[in-house]
């Protein structure tokens, strides 16, 4: 056993106790609201945890709810949401505001960098709050596989920010390849021009004077503690391996969403992943452009298939059987299936969904729809509608969970420098390379330690 693991896992757990005593001795309730026993016209209590920039398009999804609380270390980024919801309690950090307010609070919209997602979902969650969790679900595979089982033991209504697994879209593409329109697909090419910030630092920036508008311990939360430089935040903190998971965080789980549900790439038992290509990789930060591809075995009836992830100007070889000028996917990002029979694209977010070339669609003829349709298409409904009626979400942390850890495999590869990872699908552990099984997780600054 990894003593030093172990020791991290005592104390993630002894700080993560100390958290949670402190907020039970303020008598929270966790479970004001009883899924299946609300009624339909009682408001849920909603508190917003990083409220800038998408995470005011978040908590302003919800206003129809009672918005009681706003969280942000970085007030001028959260101007605009406490303006719009001056009644709600105002907080820096959402461990006072669990600490002061917490029984008034029923569900959360987590919407901060990468790096701050689990450990704010978590202590949420074990207070009994439902949460919405902005995409990527986590920072590292572990707190993905950390949060699913959590979220299975409290019986809460979870739900991941990839908006397009709520709309038709997606729900097409995946009634399309059941009903064999372009028989077994044994290769998906997915693609986006991310990154569209910096990428590819080989050094820390030089300390600048923050201003009095951010808390910068708070910001950093569970990172290793660096001086404050405008080039992380508020924008390009996705590009540093601290922060954030590049390209593939800001993406993959749109993108690979429509592939990970169509094929059911979850009920595989193992897969595994590998670097092609890339450039940029540092100790500090993702890549300037990547190449990636995975391996999923059969499936039940479905044969192995190969996905191919591009980033960074990385695009797939246009299929040469295919009339010229015909569109993939939304253009600048997408995906294509390439099956026994044919091929079909779709977009970004699972949209758009069509055989090509395109002048086959014009006699083709959708399946009758098999996968309940999300009313509205909208995301932040359905979770609030789940938590009135105690039903899963589309995109509840059963599915997200290992979406995003399939997703974040990719950045471990690259951390891995090249090697190909086999991994257990069950377990998330790397199966031929024990060393490489450290990348999984991440060590946390010291009062911000999770157990995993």
């Amino acid at each position: 056993m990894d003593k030093s693991l172990t020791r991290r896992a005592f104390l993630a757990a002894t700080t993560m106790s100390t958290l949670l005593t402190a907020c039970a001795s303020r008598r929270i309730n966790t479970a004001r609201v009883i899924p299946g026993k609300l009624s339909p016209n009682e408001k849920i209590n909603v508190a917003g945890i990083g409220v800038g920039g998408k995470g005011l398009g978040d908590i302003m999804s919800c206003r129809r709810e009672n918005i009681v609380a706003l969280c942000d270390p970085d007030r001028n980024r959260a101007a605009e949401a406490f303006y719009r919801l001056s009644k709600a309690r105002q907080f820096a950090d959402y461990r006072k505001m669990f600490d002061e307010i917490g029984d008034e609070i029923d569900a959360c919209t987590i919407s901060t960098p990468d790096h701050s997602h689990a450990p704010a979902a978590y202590l949420a969650m074990n207070l009994g709050k439902h949460v919405y969790v902005q995409k990527p679900l986590a920072h590292t595979v572990a707190e993905a596989d950390l949060l699913t089982k959590l979220a299975v033991e409290k019986d809460l209504v979870t739900q991941m920010g990839n908006q397009g697994h709520c709309k038709d879209g997606v729900r097409e593409l995946c009634e399309m390849l059941w009903d064999g329109a372009v028989g077994d697909v044994s290769e998906v090419h997915l693609w986006t021009n991310r990154p569209l910030w910096k990428q590819g630092m080989t050094e820390m920036l030089p300390e600048q004077i923050a201003p009095n508008a951010i808390d910068w311990d708070l910001w950093i939360g569970t990172a290793p503690w660096r001086p404050y430089n405008r080039e992380y935040a508020p924008f390009n903190w996705r590009g540093w391996w601290d922060f954030g998971c590049g390209a593939i965080g800001d993406m993959a789980c749109h993108i690979l969403d429509p592939a990970f549900w169509s094929l059911k790439l979850y009920e595989a038992e193992s897969f595994s992943v590998q670097v092609l290509r890339e450039s940029g990789t540092t100790e500090l930060s993702s890549p300037l452009q990547s190449l990636i591809k995975y391996e999923f075995p059969r499936r039940g009836s479905k044969g192995p298939v190969a996905l191919y992830w591009y980033d960074g100007g990385e695009t797939p070889p246009y299929p040469e059987s295919l009339p010229e000028k015909q569109k993939l996917g939304d253009g600048k990002n997408g995906s294509l299936f390439v099956g026994t029979d044919g091929f079909v694209t779709t977009g970004e977010y699972g949209g758009k969904s069509r055989l090509l070339p395109d002048v086959l669609m014009k006699d083709y003829k959708q399946p009758e729809p098999s996968i309940p349709r999300i009313a509205n298409e909208n995301s932040y409904q359905d979770w609030l509608d789940s938590i009135r009626t105690g039903r899963k979400s589309a995109s509840d942390f059963s599915y997200a969970g290992p979406l995003t850890a399939v997703a974040n495999m990719g950045n471990v590869a690259l951390r891995a420098k090249g090697q190909k990872l086999e991994v257990d699908m069950q377990s998330l552990r790397i199966t031929n390379n024990e060393k490489a099984n450290s990348l999984l997780t991440k060590e946390y600054r010291k009062g911000w330690e999770l157990p995993c």
